[in-house]
């Protein structure tokens, strides 16, 4: 693997202080394949930090790990200073409340309305929120993703676009501190796609969140991208601003920003 990292020094510079999410040689395997080998990662507080990579390239497999969905075979993650790896069930339940999962299908509940699509995490995470408060607080999520008009209808009457919005607003609904988000406008029209990634963009300066995009979709990285970091077979093979990678003469990455 030809090693071409860029140290990109901005984000440390900028005062944003430690990582919120620090990954240090991570690796996981299945069976004989190798997924992820010695990856280093880092995400700081405000960013939007986009993880490009072709299929199988162990993007979506990083997220896992990084909610604890899967473990891994060797090193570390940390998330708010504290080691993943190591935590016990009720520690991993806490952190989650502080990540926000958009998942690739939305996931939404078919059998319940949009409303108690977003009560539900509402009601298992701030459980002291009055009846008022929590349509009050359904209200805001729906009003900044675009779809008010929707909020007794049920997922079978939304479109794809709309499904993704949805999706988004249950996510931040908890108010997260952090975003994942595993390949956000798969799926989508060109159009509908450009929406979702500008909703991407809106969210991280309405509700102040850190990111990580997977995507392999350019245009969904240039919309949203403070930062890019590519995986090629299970590794880091470059990392820096959008203006490095499309002044980058190599073959691989020229093959996706072209």
């Amino acid at each position: 693997m030809k090693d071409i990292a860029i140290e990109n020094d901005d984000i440390k510079k900028s005062g944003k202080g430690n990582p919120i999410i620090d990954i240090k040689n991570l690796q996981l395997s299945f069976g004989k394949q190798v997924v992820l080998k010695n990856v280093n990662l880092q995400l700081f507080e405000g960013e939007n930090l986009v993880v490009l990579g072709k299929s199988g390239s162990g993007k979506s497999v990083l997220i896992k790990c990084i909610a604890g969905l899967l473990n891994a075979d060797g090193g570390t993650i940390s998330v708010f200073g504290e080691n993943v790896n190591k935590m016990k069930r009720v520690e991993m339940n806490e952190m989650r409340k502080k990540l926000g999962f958009l998942f690739q299908c939305g996931a939404l509940y078919d059998s319940m309305t949009v409303k108690q699509n977003l009560e539900f995490p509402l009601q298992r995470i701030k459980r002291n929120l009055t009846t008022a408060e929590c349509d009050e607080k359904i209200n805001e999520v729906l009003e900044n993703v675009g779809l008010t008009e929707s909020l007794n209808k049920m997922p079978s009457q939304l479109s794809g676009g709309m499904r993704k919005r949805i999706s988004l607003a249950r996510t931040i609904v908890v108010d997260p501190r952090i975003m994942l988000y595993d390949e956000p406008t798969t799926g989508l029209d060109p159009v509908t796609s450009n929406e979702i990634s500008s909703l991407i963009d809106s969210i991280q300066k309405i509700y102040k969140t850190s990111s990580i995009i997977i995507t392999h979709d350019i245009e969904c990285a240039r919309a949203t991208a403070n930062r890019i970091v590519m995986l090629a077979e299970g590794e880091i093979y470059m990392e820096g601003t959008l203006a490095e990678f499309e002044k980058s003469k190599d073959p691989l990455i020229k093959a996706f920003f072209r």
